[in-house]
């Protein structure tokens, strides 16, 4: 396993507090959506930072590692550019699967719009593996991978998640992205003891980790990332930091921003939490959970900033010409069995088909209108004229149509299809259906629409007629 730069104390970049991060004493790095950075156009904020020595972390959320299809090369030589043109030392994505069906099934390719648990066991802990290496192989950097929060639950799980998240980092030498506020997640909603998951982690193995806030309804705890950080977040945080020095720390917020200084204020907790966790762990032995334990020495950092690795001998080292062996028959068949039971789960929870058996209906169902939210709130940002449009019927309409219209095409193609479909429906005619018309007919096409009444009008027609 490659040894990794110690990246300090850092926070997720978003345009929206752009300004505001940038302003922020005390950042050591950020971390960027990787699929909201073109590397040909990366913004000025990012730019600037770079230029001032801070670091920028790529965060992949699409490329699906523990779907059942082989990673796609476009993705990853999308995420391998980011990281260049940033200037990464290292690039993460989730263990988790946001797509299924396809030629696998031979049905339909679904697309989640959210990371979705895979199940914790050995067909799919042998597909993840292969993935991962194929995405080692084709990075120029070192990968971690971060677990998933999750509302549900697979049925015949074979093993925990800090004895998966340990098989996995064995068998490939992946680097782990550790966020404490989705161990959280998974204790109130799949009764999961954290500090039991990070006993068996391998700790050495930890790139960084995340911070992040949530909130509780009905006996669910949902992983918002919209609200302040819990204290019993930042307990998870502190027990993981009594094991080892985090070689990185960082605060996640996506909506709901704050004011700087509040953010300011979650930064401080979370650096006061390590500190005080590091400082308890080299006193001497203390109480986790009512068992005791002994003290975790601080990694030494050497003189380049590059935190060593006393479990790494062994463990295959990342080079990005790492050569990914051919797919076996066990592996083949593996991917098939997954293919089938991720698909039927999606399906589920997005077109509304029957619930696989073994799963909680209750949860599934929750998780079903969660995606769906998910779904209006982003399609509401990428096409931010239909709920200016549609005003107070933009929301129900859309929560509507996603029961029975599952996204495959991304979120733009999804707010296209909304926005048809609405359209077919046969709305009165307004001042409102006018203006979606137009909407619809201008981004709908290959090209922008012209201004030329006859090329318009021409270009309707065709619309109407094929429509037809």
């Amino acid at each position: 396993m490659q040894q990794l730069r110690r990246l300090g104390t850092g926070i997720g970049w978003r345009p929206e507090i752009a300004e505001a991060v940038e302003r922020m004493p005390g950042i050591d790095w950020v971390e960027a959506v990787a699929e909201n950075v073109c590397p040909g156009h990366v913004p000025e904020s990012l730019l600037r930072l770079r230029e001032r020595g801070v670091t920028v972390v790529p965060h992949g959320v699409s490329l699906g590692l523990g779907g059942a299809d082989r990673p796609d090369e476009s993705r990853l030589t999308a995420l391998a550019e980011r990281a260049e043109a940033l200037g990464s030392p290292l690039v993460t994505e989730h263990i988790a699967f946001v797509r299924a069906g396809g030629p696998l099934t031979a049905s339909p390719l679904l697309e989640a719009g959210h990371l979705l648990p895979v199940p914790r066991t050995r067909d799919a802990l042998d597909v993840l593996c292969a993935n991962v290496r194929a995405a080692q192989a084709a990075l120029p950097v070192p990968l971690a991978v971060e677990n998933i929060a999750a509302l549900i639950s697979w049925p015949g799980e074979e093993m925990t998640e800090g004895q998966f998240l340990y098989d996995l980092a064995d068998r490939t030498g992946v680097h782990l992205l550790i966020d404490v506020a989705n161990l959280h997640t998974n204790h109130v909603n799949r009764g999961e003891d954290p500090s039991k998951a990070l006993d068996e982690l391998p700790v050495e193995a930890i790139a960084y980790v995340h911070v992040a806030g949530g909130f509780e309804r009905d006996g669910v705890w949902h992983d918002s990332h919209a609200h302040p950080v819990p204290e019993a977040v930042l307990g998870i945080l502190a027990d993981l930091a009594s094991r080892v020095a985090p070689p990185g720390v960082l605060l996640e917020r996506d909506e709901n921003f704050p004011g700087p200084a509040e953010l300011e204020r979650e930064l401080a907790a979370i650096r006061r939490t390590v500190t005080r966790a590091r400082a308890r762990a080299t006193v001497g032995a203390g109480t986790r959970g009512g068992v005791t334990y002994a003290p975790t020495p601080p990694k030494a950092i050497t003189g380049d900033g590059v935190v060593p690795d006393p479990g790494a001998a062994g463990r295959p080292e990342h080079t990005a010409a790492a050569p990914v062996e051919p797919a076996t028959e066990a592996e083949d068949a593996a991917r098939q069995r997954l293919a089938l039971a991720q698909a039927a789960l999606l399906s589920a929870l997005v077109a509304g088909t029957p619930a696989p058996e073994g799963f909680d209906r209750v949860r599934l169902g929750v998780q079903a209108r969660a995606l769906a939210a998910k779904r209006a709130d982003v399609v509401a940002k990428v096409a931010p004229e239909l709920p200016e449009i549609l005003a107070e019927v933009y929301r129900p309409a859309f929560l509507a149509y996603a029961q029975g219209h599952p996204m495959s095409g991304g979120y733009r193609r999804d707010a296209l299809d909304f926005a048809e479909h609405l359209l077919l429906a046969g709305l009165p005619e307004s001042a409102e259906t006018r203006l979606l018309r137009e909407w619809w007919l201008e981004r709908s096409g290959p090209a922008p629409l012209s201004r030329r009444p006859g090329a318009r009008l021409v270009r309707a027609t065709r619309r109407v007629l094929l429509g037809r």
